[in-house]
C-alpha cells in the first residue's frame, strides 16, 4: 500500500487525543490496520470509491475472529442457488446429522417460528448476534474445500477458513463435516449432501503472537501458534462487504453468486438491531443495540443517532477486535466504509481473556467512527446519494 495515502486517516486521528497520544503512539505493538473509503456519487447516482489506507500489511497476520462469518453466510446462498433445486432456498428444513468425531446433530431450532433449523435463520443469528454455532453449522454445509475453492477463485486468495468457532476440534476433525439433509414442508427429502472429508492442501504458514499463552490452569511461555488457525485479510474483508453493497460496482469475479433477494435479506439482518427481531427473539437488556456494532458505538449504551444504520461484522478473540462497516447516515445523506482491526493484549498472554478490549479495543472504535464520521457531515459532494434504499422495513413475516 502506498504510504501517501496513510495521510488523510494520519491527520483524523491526530485531532483526536486519545487516538493520537493513545492508538498512533503505538499503532505497532497494537497491530493497527485501517481501511477508510470515502464514496462519492456521479449525477447519475454511480459510486465512486476512494480508499485509504493506514499500516496495512497483508503479511501482518491477525485473527480474523467472528468476520469469517460473513463469506460463510454469502457462500452458504450462493450454494443453494448454484443447486437450483425446486424447493430448496434458505428457508427449507435443514437437519444436521453426524457421522465422526466431535460431531453434533440439530434437529430442531427452538428460535424460529416453527422449530425448523434452516440457513435463514442461521445467517439472522449471524447477523444479529454473532452465533458461533450458527456459523459452525453452515461451515458444515458447504465444507472447508468449497468454502476455500470458492474464495480462491473469487480473488480472495489469502482467505484460509479451516476449523469451526468456539468448540474444540482438531485439525481431522475440522476436516470432517457432517452430513446434511433438506426436507420440504412435508417431510420430502429435497437434496441431501453426505458427509465429507477436505483433502484441500493449503499454504504453510508459521504465524505465532504473545510471550505466552494460557493452557489450562498453566501459562506456556512461548508465542502462541496461529498457523492452522483462521485467516482472512482486512483488504478480502472490505473487498466482501463492498461486493454485498455495491455488487454493480463489483467485478463479476469478486461478485458472490445469489440473487437480489438474497442481497436485500443480507443487507436487512447486517443492520438491523437485536431488539427488532422477532425471530429469533433477542431481548435488549442482553442484547443492546451496539451488541455487534464496534464502529462509532463501541462501548456506549446509547445509540448516536437513530438516522444512522451500520452494515457491518465484527469479530473479536485472542485479544484482536475487527469490523468491517458501511455506515449510511439517513438523514444527513453520508456514507462511507470503514474496515480495522487492532490487538488488545497489552500483558503478551494469550487465551486468558485478559484483554483491553473496555480500555483500548471499544474506545478506538467509537473515536475512529466519530473522526471520520464529523470529517464525512463536512465533505463537500457534487451530488447528494439517493440512500432511499436503505430505509429498509424490519418488520418480520413468518416464512
Amino acid at each position: 500500500m502506498n504510504s501517501s495515502t496513510e495521510l488523510l486517516l494520519s491527520n483524523l486521528m491526530n485531532a483526536d487525543q486519545f487516538l493520537s497520544n493513545t492508538i498512533l503512539k503505538n499503532k505497532d505493538s497494537l497491530r493497527l490496520q485501517i481501511i477508510y473509503t470515502s464514496i462519492d456519487r456521479k449525477k447519475n447516482g454511480h459510486p465512486q470509491f476512494t480508499d485509504h489506507f493506514f499500516n496495512v500489511d497483508p503479511e501482518n497476520y491477525f485473527y480474523p475472529a467472528s468476520t469469517v462469518k460473513l463469506p460463510i453466510a454469502l457462500l452458504a446462498l450462493q450454494r443453494l442457488h448454484e443447486l437450483n433445486i425446486p424447493g430448496l432456498d434458505r428457508n427449507t428444513t435443514m437437519i444436521t446429522e453426524t457421522a465422526y468425531s466431535g460431531q453434533t446433530s440439530v434437529y430442531n431450532d427452538p428460535t424460529t417460528s416453527d422449530g425448523r433449523p434452516t440457513v435463514s435463520n442461521y445467517i439472522k443469528k449471524i447477523f444479529l448476534a454473532s452465533d458461533n454455532d450458527a456459523f459452525n453449522r453452515l461451515y458444515e454445509f458447504l465444507g472447508q474445500e468449497y468454502i476455500n475453492n470458492s474464495l480462491h477463485k473469487m480473488g480472495y486468495e489469502d482467505a484460509q477458513i479451516l476449523h469451526r468457532l468456539e468448540i474444540s476440534m482438531s485439525e481431522d476433525e475440522n476436516r470432517h463435516t457432517n452430513p446434511v439433509r433438506f426436507f420440504d414442508r412435508n417431510g420430502k427429502l429435497i437434496y441431501e449432501k453426505p458427509a465429507e472429508f477436505s483433502e484441500m492442501v493449503y499454504a504453510v504458514r508459521n504465524t505465532r503472537i504473545g510471550k505466552g499463552y494460557k493452557k489450562g490452569d498453566q501459562i506456556i511461555h512461548e508465542p502462541f501458534d496461529f498457523s492452522k488457525k483462521n485467516r482472512l485479510s482486512l483488504y478480502d474483508l472490505h473487498r466482501i462487504l463492498r461486493s454485498i453493497m455495491f455488487p454493480g460496482q463489483t467485478p463479476a469475479k469478486q461478485r458472490f453468486n445469489i440473487s437480489d433477494d438474497d442481497y436485500a435479506f443480507v443487507r436487512k439482518y447486517m443492520s438491523m438491531f437485536p431488539r427488532e427481531s422477532k425471530y429469533p427473539p433477542y431481548g435488549s437488556m442482553d442484547y443492546p443495540d451496539n451488541y455487534v456494532k464496534f464502529l462509532l458505538v463501541g462501548g456506549e449504551d446509547k445509540w448516536p443517532d437513530p438516522n444512522i444504520r451500520i452494515f457491518n461484522k465484527p469479530g473479536d478473540a485472542y485479544g484482536f477486535m475487527i469490523d468491517a462497516d458501511y455506515v449510511a447516515d439517513l438523514k444527513n445523506n453520508i456514507e462511507f466504509m470503514v474496515t480495522a482491526v487492532i490487538y488488545c493484549n497489552s500483558d503478551g498472554i494469550l487465551n486468558d481473556d485478559k484483554y483491553d478490549y473496555n480500555a483500548i479495543g471499544y474506545p478506538f472504535f467509537r473515536h475512529l467512527g466519530e473522526v471520520i464520521y464529523n470529517y464525512e457531515l463536512k465533505r463537500k459532494r457534487k451530488y447528494i446519494p439517493d440512500l432511499s434504499s436503505l430505509r429498509i422495513n424490519y418488520e418480520e413475516k413468518k416464512p
